[in-house]
């Protein structure tokens, strides 16, 4: 097909469920391209020599090949393009910003619309998955004389981490806190944007690499560095993630009924309170919602609130839409689902019934300066602006800061001002030879693919310097 025949072939849209049915569920919202639209949409991919796309994907996926074998008809085999270098397509192709990364450099959205990388993605995935009989199977390196790495944490960073070091032909055993793998994949995603079985599914894929998966093992409490060394294990990834929730420090916050999203979308998602009745899971679900932040865990938030029976939603947020991270897709799917936006407001005290619960916010009506250090404009306070929002649950989502239990149990392991490890961006390394971390452990809360790909640089990182290290080396030491 020619450029201008590509060119001319518009964008597939997903099918996806209207907006009153999908408030009244958490399954899934879209739906997923049929067999047609996946190669329809492949079909408009110009097949670019140098594929810019492919400087824009954190995990190194040859984005080029996968599509060119959907358009072909080969699905399994576009399937199995992307697990040679990313561990979670299924996931990928459902949260990760394509529209920031490899679809900004699409070549084709200089001309028309970018090809629709992560709807591809996630049909390739799913389509290997309902068709095991097709697939070629995943396998591991050689194990035989592998030394032991231990990988400390079950989200993206960790399993992408183990999964990359099992092929390498390394013997990992991957440790996670909770009684599921996933990280914020399972805890922080809600249900209607990433389905739990999908990532149990991509978690057994990891398995199925060689990995030993140890559930319920919490590092710094139930496993300490000295113990690691002491089972044999000659390298270590830190990827326990930004766990610690963030406040604003103002009056009330300790009311009945201000949840940190942390908390508000973990009582949901993994202590299962979405499937209510069946897990009668302890959540407060608020009849007047407001949500604090502009974020995508904020919208995850209010959608969730509208999902567990709320009749109005809010969303505060001190600057404008123009300046909020959310994703695009995210805040319009939160509007055609009835979350209203408070823009440029700020909460200043949360205000008691008298009773110890949550009856309101007091705010102030914000408006913007010069830009700060993230870019944009900052916020200031209009004096005298004071006003009130009725609500009976808050939950404030304006980020996350790392998980401070392992890291801090570490004798010497050079530490940021707020707690994050600091590493070598391009490695992993950290201050402590064999100990290597990355995602929000050292970086702050950010992306699942951001994490994915410190992952995928740390096990590198990891596999040169156990090639190099002595057989008598003293781990930890050397």
């Amino acid at each position: 097909m020619s450029q201008a025949r590509k060119t001319a072939v518009p964008r597939q849209k997903m099918p996806e469920q209207s907006p009153p049915a999908r408030i009244g569920n958490f399954h899934e919202v879209p739906c997923g391209f049929t067999p047609e639209q996946a190669r329809a949409e492949a079909s408009r991919c110009l097949q670019c020599q140098n594929a810019p796309c492919r400087k824009g994907c954190p995990v190194e996926v040859d984005i080029p090949a996968f599509i060119r074998r959907i358009e072909s008809g080969e699905t399994v085999a576009a399937a199995e393009t992307l697990q040679a270098t990313n561990s979670l397509p299924a996931v990928c192709g459902r949260v990760c910003p394509q529209e920031d990364q490899c679809e900004k450099l699409c070549v084709l959205g200089k001309l028309s619309t970018p090809v629709a990388v992560g709807s591809l993605e996630r049909f390739a995935a799913d389509w290997k998955a309902a068709h095991p009989g097709q697939a070629g199977g995943r396998t591991a390196g050689d194990k035989t004389a592998g030394e032991k790495v231990a990988v400390i944490g079950a989200g993206p960073a960790g399993l992408t981490a183990a999964a990359d070091l099992a092929r390498m032909g390394w013997r990992v055993t991957l440790f996670e806190a909770l009684h599921e793998a996933g990280g914020v994949l399972i805890y922080g995603i809600p249900e209607f944007r990433l389905p739990k079985e999908i990532v149990a599914r991509e978690v057994e894929n990891v398995a199925k690499l060689g990995v030993d998966l140890r559930l319920d093992q919490v590092a710094g409490r139930t496993i300490a560095v000295e113990d690691l060394w002491a089972e044999g294990f000659r390298a270590i990834f830190i990827a326990t993630g930004a766990g610690l929730p963030s406040f604003m420090s103002i009056p009330g916050e300790n009311l009945n009924g201000v949840y940190s999203a942390n908390e508000y979308l973990t009582r949901v998602n993994l202590m299962k309170a979405f499937r209510f009745p069946e897990f009668d899971t302890p959540v407060i679900a608020g009849k007047k919602v407001c949500v604090v932040g502009g974020g995508n865990v904020a919208m995850d938030s209010a959608r969730t609130a509208l999902r567990l029976g709320a009749k109005t939603v809010a969303v505060v947020y001190r600057r404008t839409r123009d300046e909020m991270p959310a994703r695009k897709e995210e805040v319009v799917h939160a509007e055609e689902e009835g979350v209203s936006f408070r823009f440029l407001t700020l909460p200043v005290r949360y205000l008691d019934n008298g009773r110890g619960w949550l009856a309101g916010m007091e705010c102030l009506k914000m408006k913007l300066g010069e830009p700060d250090e993230s870019g944009r404009r900052r916020p200031l306070p209009i004096p005298g602006s004071e006003f009130a929002l009725d609500c009976d649950l808050a939950v404030v989502a304006i980020g996350n800061e790392p998980n401070p239990l392992f890291v801090r149990s570490i004798p010497g392991l050079k530490l940021g001002r707020k707690g994050n490890v600091e590493i070598d961006p391009e490695t992993g390394r950290t201050s402590l030879p064999g100990i290597f971390a990355g995602g929000d452990i050292a970086t702050g809360a950010a992306t699942v693919i951001e994490a994915m790909g410190a992952g995928k640089r740390a096990a590198r990182a990891i596999d040169a310097y156990l090639k190099r290290l002595p057989a008598e080396a003293n781990p930890g030491k050397f």
